[in-house]
């Protein structure tokens, strides 16, 4: 069946659309990393930017999907920003296998590591091995950012836990493969050496200590290539496996050698031929509501998305408040559980004699039977082995005495056992709002997501803005009047506004995206392209064990 158009009902543009935009311009500066003067000052030593280096080693003509471009965002400005963390982290094709690429920048402060470095090198490191994707590190980086030693040096989503996964890594059979095209200094030198495999361009170093700090800790003279150089590394240590002239060379020799690993299949086509969606990809402009006023129907949203004529709505009359339904996207099978963004009607049970009454379900809004529903449905999609799309636009779970005498604490509890323990991979995807428990249910970043997408404009936190601004500022009184302080109206309209302004920037997706709890910000209209993507590198991962929820209260 043709894409169906939806017919816009407004000349304005939709504050998705506007956000969308707004997203666009913001990536793009991220993208050039240091700027102009950092990428000069890379070609000026005849090594190419991490982007360019990535762009050479990827299969002609093929898709990517880039990590944590917002990692970092609006943070360390004391120092100057750390655009992208100081790395770029992109699962694409080389040598027709999917892989996952790391590489420094080192137009960011020297490719120095950041805190936020090693969390997003660490996140990357997780996909690989979920997924058994073969690891190809770029290295070129100075080390720890020393002003931040403190932050980056000691804990277990630190700099030291990269080198704990390389070698853990390697144990498991996931391919590792170091190209150095630069700085590797310090205790940066271990990652490459852990690795399966060793590169390095003429020109770079690998050593545990520079000339400098040999002479002041044990008074010996070496120049670079003594202590770290290529050449040295080739001959006479043995450390490198492959020494190459520069860049250009050295990414055709790692192309090579992944074109020997049969450790991984070559990618695979999806089960089923794809087929268009009912609606174009571009519909969801129209069909999608930023505003919680506003209501749409998630499933009109999702024609937008998935294979036509693919649907398959579980329980379609039982726990409407969230939909779940079997579906195929790009030809790739999967479970949908998505949030219902409008009123939907509930039959209640009737005793004999009277009339069937029935309830209304507030949008976004999780109820007692919806989550047991979706419970079910996970259990469903382990058993079927396939993978399981969560939608989030919800506002949490239903409260107050109905919901809470019919039981919502224990079905919501039901519901997050299932989705934990699920054996299949999971992918989130957040359209609008995820707040509170409705997130850990809808398999927030806690719950061990293969991939976390987002779109621009949506919003994640414990509770919406209004709500936490207003218990904020209770709090905020009660103390002050405890202290024995006066406020009047206007001071505490004040302290409202700072308070919700704090709120609203905190629960913006960016500074989700720059903590590292949201690995991709996706342009709404692609997200068929991209969920595609996702599912094919889910279909790399292998589904080991039996599922098992232990103590389920029914």
């Amino acid at each position: 069946m043709a894409a169906r158009k939806t017919r816009s009902t407004s000349p304005k543009v939709s504050a998705l659309r506007a956000a969308t935009e707004a997203y666009v311009s913001e990536a793009e500066p991220i993208r050039q990393g240091g700027g102009p003067q950092g990428i000069k000052r890379q070609h000026d030593r005849n090594r190419l930017t991490a982007r360019e280096r990535i762009d050479r080693l990827i299969d002609t003509s093929t898709a990517t999907l880039e990590c944590g471009l917002f990692a970092a965002w609006k943070m360390y400005q004391e120092y100057g920003g750390a655009p992208a963390a100081g790395v770029v982290t992109t699962i694409g094709q080389v040598g027709g296998k999917l892989c996952m690429i790391i590489a420094n920048d080192a137009t960011v402060k020297a490719g120095a590591f950041f805190p936020m470095t090693c969390k997003k090198i660490i996140r990357a490191q997780t996909i690989a091995e979920r997924a058994r994707l073969p690891l190809l590190y770029l290295v070129d980086s100075a080390g720890v950012f020393l002003p931040l030693q403190e932050d980056v040096f000691p804990d277990t989503d630190d700099f030291g836990r990269i080198f704990r996964n390389n070698a853990v890594l390697s144990a498991k059979g996931v391919s590792q493969i170091a190209a150095i095209m630069g700085n590797c200094v310090a205790g940066g030198g271990y990652l490459p050496v852990l690795c399966d495999t060793v590169l390095m361009t003429e020109g770079s170093g690998l050593y545990l200590a520079g000339p400098a700090l040999v002479k002041a800790a044990i008074g010996q003279e070496a120049d670079s290539e003594e202590l770290g150089g290529a050449e040295m590394h080739a001959a006479i240590s043995g450390t490198i496996d492959f020494r190459e002239p520069d860049d250009e060379a050295c990414l055709k020799r790692l192309k090579r050698i992944v074109h020997t690993d049969m450790s991984v299949a070559p990618v695979a086509d999806p089960p089923y031929e794809p087929l268009g969606p009912r609606r174009t990809p571009e519909a969801v402009y129209e069909i999608f509501k930023s505003h919680a006023h506003e209501q749409y129907d998630m499933l009109e949203l999702l024609e937008s998305i998935v294979d036509d004529e693919s649907v398959n709505e579980y329980k379609a009359e039982y726990g409407r408040s969230l939909v779940c339904v079997y579906a195929r996207i790009g030809g790739w099978p999967c479970g949908i559980v998505a949030n219902q963004r409008t009123l939907t009607e509930k039959k209640m049970p009737t005793s004999r004699g009277a009339g069937r009454s029935k309830s209304v379900n507030m949008p976004a809004v999780i109820y007692d039977d919806s989550a047991d529903k979706a419970a079910r449905f996970i259990m469903d999609c382990n058993q079927k082995r396939i993978a399981i799309i969560f939608v989030h636009d919800t506002s949490g779970f239903m409260v107050g005495r109905d919901s809470e005498q019919a039981g919502i604490i224990r079905a919501g509890a039901k519901m997050v056992n299932v989705m934990s323990n699920s054996v299949v991979p999971k992918i989130a995807l957040i359209v609008g709002g995820s707040y509170g428990a409705g997130n850990y249910a809808m398999c927030g970043r806690a719950f061990d997501p293969l991939l976390t997408l987002a779109w621009p404009g949506s919003t994640c936190a414990v509770m919406g803005a209004a709500q936490a601004a207003n218990t904020l500022l209770h709090i905020d009184l009660g103390a002050r009047e405890r202290r024995g302080e006066k406020i009047d109206e206007k001071e505490r309209q004040q302290l409202l506004a700072a308070i919700t302004a704090s709120y609203q920037e905190q629960q913006d997706i960016r500074y989700g995206a720059a903590r590292g709890w949201v690995d991709r910000i996706i342009e709404p209209d692609k997200t068929r392209d991209e969920l595609t993507f996702a599912l094919q590198i889910a279909s790399t991962c292998p589904i080991e064990g039996e599922f098992k929820t232990g103590v389920l209260q029914t």
